[in-house]
């Protein structure tokens, strides 16, 4: 695997993860766990004790550590994507490309307490977008491009942001197609409209998996953006489109059954039958049976 490595810039679908260089003067970094997955590049910074699962490391950062983080490249990770990361070769090759990876499932929580790795809390993407926006409401220099969900729902996610705030930090926003093709004059279309913006945050909101693809693909095209926030549903749930679960479903881990009981067709393959398939591999894992597929 290649390394999670620094990534010199900070620039630039629909489901659920968060994008963005970590500023140079971070504190050395915690030691970090011993696995077999390489080490990170010797320049880059990094503070966070570091815990293996499957063929992935995430790091035990607290929701306040990544409100502190400026500027870098991180994400969420949740069931789905370590799914994903489990028979999508091109996804899990453009995983080192995230410096930062926090862990958004409270399932995993509990699992990796089982498994003796335990991290310090869940940081979802969902919480950390208007922790985030409430923390630059002051900050002229923090604008925001929302970037996904179906035609007319980011409009209305920048109308109700931008008035909690109390002024536009929200500055532009577009709900490309599924068939979005990299390269086309589409999607050139779309890289010209986030760059006029002048908005110095992205917020991707495809699928998790495409937008973390869409991410690492653009990132390089968008000079003027510090930090590319892979979020999926949460300009749904800004805009008020898709009602969030009750903070104590999430807290006891049932998020899943809530979603699963209000979109039981849409829900079901994912939850009932995908996403059941990790559970074999975590019990591999923590006997130290476990194999990267990829490896």
């Amino acid at each position: 695997m290649a390394h999670r490595g620094a990534d010199p810039l900070a620039t630039a679908g629909r489901g659920s993860t968060v994008v963005g260089v970590i500023d140079q003067h971070l504190e050395p970094a915690v030691e970090p766990t011993e696995q077999a997955e390489p080490s990170p590049a010797p320049h880059q910074a990094r503070r966070f004790r570091r815990i293996p699962l499957l063929n992935v490391e995430i790091d035990d950062m607290t929701m306040d550590d990544l409100l502190a983080l400026r500027s870098g490249s991180f994400v969420t990770l949740h069931v789905d994507m370590l799914g994903k990361l489990q028979r999508d070769r091109s996804f899990y090759e453009i995983w080192p490309t995230f410096q930062y990876v926090t862990c958004d499932s409270q399932f995993l929580v509990f699992a990796m307490k089982l498994m003796g790795r335990p991290v310090r809390e869940r940081v979802s993407g969902s919480d950390f977008l208007p922790r985030f926006y409430t923390q630059h409401a002051n900050d002229p220099d923090t604008t925001i491009f929302l970037f996904g969900a179906a035609p007319g729902i980011a409009e209305v996610a920048a109308e109700k942001i931008n008035a909690k705030v109390g002024r536009q930090i929200v500055v532009g926003t577009a709900s490309p197609p599924f068939d979005l093709v990299d390269g086309s004059p589409e999607d050139d279309a779309f890289v010209e409209q986030i760059i006029a913006s002048g908005a110095t945050v992205v917020v991707v909101g495809l699928a998790a998996g495409r937008q973390e693809k869409w991410i690492a693909s653009h990132r390089d095209r968008l000079p003027g953006v510090r930090l590319i926030l892979p979020l999926g549903g949460t300009i749904d749930y800004e805009a008020g489109s898709v009602k969030r679960p009750p903070a104590w479903v999430t807290n006891v881990g049932l998020e899943w059954f809530w979603r699963l009981a209000r979109e039981p067709k849409r829900r079901f393959r994912r939850y009932v039958i995908e996403q059941p398939r990790i559970i074999p591999a975590l019990v591999k894992d923590h006997l130290g049976r476990y194999r990267n597929p990829f490896a």
